[in-house]
């Protein structure tokens, strides 16, 4: 094996030049493919803000996004329905950056987001601040789920390894361990609690209704300095992927890189559940999907991602509101018969799951 060409103090040579499958992409499809979504993720924004238990016009939506006048459709527009979109499309930019991070970071092409038990540790600190403190109010116990998800986060971390180059394996087996856990005491407080179910049953499940812009203010810094920080490491995580030693031959610091990684998964997936609840299979299949249009290069996948996983979550959140109609099915109940199936799709296609 020649090596001659590579020298570890070669910290200027781009990592990408050294992976060969991301430059089987021509980059005009994959520009056509991203201004396609961004048109997509536009109009299911749209049809969040039109469709409802009263549906609006596509017309008057429009003017009085722009010309509120204080009428009933101006307020349901802009005190409801502008803030539940936004939600999901910052919730949608979370899970499905932080799903390419952790296939990334894990070199597994079935890490979930909530893989770090991020999820669970949300969930018990919900549970937890109603059953002792009494909070009834999404933009109440918000920041204990944030809370949650960052000390479970942190665990399983330390647990699993700490960021050692070994250590994905036994990262899964950690979160793993640590959810079950959680989860058990979780499914304890409701069930001995009923007060602690009424409130949290539908957060649990995973929706946008019912949440405020107090909820998306408080979600929404932590997100774009988590998506910041992923779209920041889409060269690295280039390198990663040839393995530690050949990422140190380009420049890279696998270490840093594992820390930084795992830091942008908590920041959007501790944000994403603590506004909405749990929504699964989201940040699971859409990296998938859209690896079929960029390949493997991270930098395209995460952007990709960031376009896409919001737009599918809209679509499933309108859906939602249709398919019982004057009825709601929550969006993360429509997410999982949505995403099962897509997904099961993928894995039947090799080449989508593997690089």
């Amino acid at each position: 094996m020649t090596t001659a060409s590579v020298h570890p103090g070669d910290t200027g040579t781009p990592a990408h030049q050294a992976t060969p499958p991301p430059l089987g992409r021509p980059r005009g499809r994959r520009w056509l493919g991203l201004v396609v979504g961004l048109v997509i993720l536009a109009v299911t924004m749209l049809l969040s803000i039109a469709v409802g238990a009263r549906a609006i016009p596509p017309d008057t939506v429009w003017q009085l996004l722009w010309h509120p006048d204080g009428s009933e459709l101006s307020v349901t527009i802009h005190e409801l329905r502008i803030p539940r979109t936004l939600l999901g499309l910052l919730v949608g930019v979370g899970l499905g950056l932080a799903g390419v991070l952790m296939q990334a970071l894990t070199r597994n092409p079935l890490a979930d987001p909530g893989l770090f038990g991020v999820n669970a540790g949300a969930a018990f600190a919900v549970v937890s601040a109603v059953v002792f403190f009494g909070l009834t109010e999404p933009g109440e116990y918000l920041w204990f789920a944030l809370l949650g998800a960052g000390l479970t986060a942190a665990v399983v971390y330390v647990l699993g390894g700490a960021g050692r180059p070994s250590s994905h394996t036994r990262l899964a087996l950690a979160g793993f361990a640590v959810a079950a856990a959680l989860q058990a005491v979780t499914h304890g407080f409701t069930t001995m609690n009923a007060t602690a179910y009424d409130e949290i049953r539908f957060w649990l499940v995973g929706t946008f209704a019912g949440r405020e812009a107090e909820v998306v203010v408080g979600v929404a810094p932590l997100i774009a300095v988590g998506a910041v920080l992923a779209l920041f490491l889409g060269r690295s995580l280039n390198a990663l992927a040839l393995g530690d030693d050949s990422g140190r031959a380009l420049g890279a610091r696998p270490g840093r890189t594992r820390a930084l990684g795992t830091l942008a998964v908590l920041l959007l997936c501790g944000a994403a559940t603590a506004g909405a609840g749990p929504i699964h299979f989201l940040g699971l299949a859409v990296p998938h999907i859209v690896r079929l249009i960029t390949g493997p290069d991270h930098r395209w996948l995460l952007a990709y991602s960031a376009v896409y996983a919001p737009a599918l979550l809209l679509l499933a959140d309108v859906l939602g509101r249709v398919i019982a109609f004057p009825a709601e099915v929550p969006v993360g109940i429509v997410m999982a018969f949505l995403g099962a199936p897509i997904f099961i799709v993928l894995l039947r296609r090799r080449h989508a799951v593997t690089h």
